[in-house]
């Protein structure tokens, strides 16, 4: 008898379920083919995966309730408290959120790539070293001596970086 009452609910439901299974697999081969085109290695790809099936699954929320009659109004109130708390709470980290978006943007404009030699122009501290890896948070870098250096995403979209060409490296060593 409760099945009978919601039964059209449940319904709509299964449909919406299917409609966005749909989206997050045509996103996933969508961000996979950007990805591999751009040289985007697969754990870089796997996050913004993630990141997308996330923000996927909260609208997938947000329409069941709807559709089991929750009212706008009513989720707006909650989605405006959720995000308030999380945003007093998530000010005080606002640096990996930073991070975290940097690492989104770069994923679809960062024009280097993994074992591509670049030169960070910092005036404190000046940075030229081969990308090994980009993560969600930072760039690992490896200079010419052997040093690792983690470099924020935010701060290499805030400085200017230079691709070292691969020739000028071959003839700096031709050179020594």
């Amino acid at each position: 008898m409760f099945l009978d009452n919601i039964q059209s609910e449940l319904i709509t439901s299964s449909i919406v379920l299917v409609i966005f299974l749909i989206i997050r697999y045509v996103l996933k081969i969508f961000i996979k083919k950007i990805g591999q085109q751009s040289g985007i290695n697969d754990a870089r790809i796997g996050l913004i995966s993630r990141y997308t099936t996330v923000t996927l699954f909260l609208i997938f929320i947000l329409f069941i309730a709807y559709i089991f009659g929750a009212e706008f109004k009513d989720l707006a109130v909650i989605f405006s408290s959720v995000f308030a708390v999380i945003g007093i709470a998530l000010f005080a980290i606002w640096s990996i959120l930073s991070n975290i978006t940097s690492g989104i943007i770069m994923f679809f404009s960062f024009p280097y790539k993994v074992g591509d030699k670049i030169k960070i122009h910092d005036k404190d501290a000046p940075i030229e070293a081969i990308i090994e890896d980009i993560r969600a948070f930072q760039l690992h870098l490896r200079q010419d001596n052997g040093d690792l250096v983690t470099y924020p995403n935010n701060l290499i979209l805030q400085k200017a970086v230079t691709l070292v060409q691969k020739d000028a490296i071959e003839d700096f060593g031709d050179m020594h």
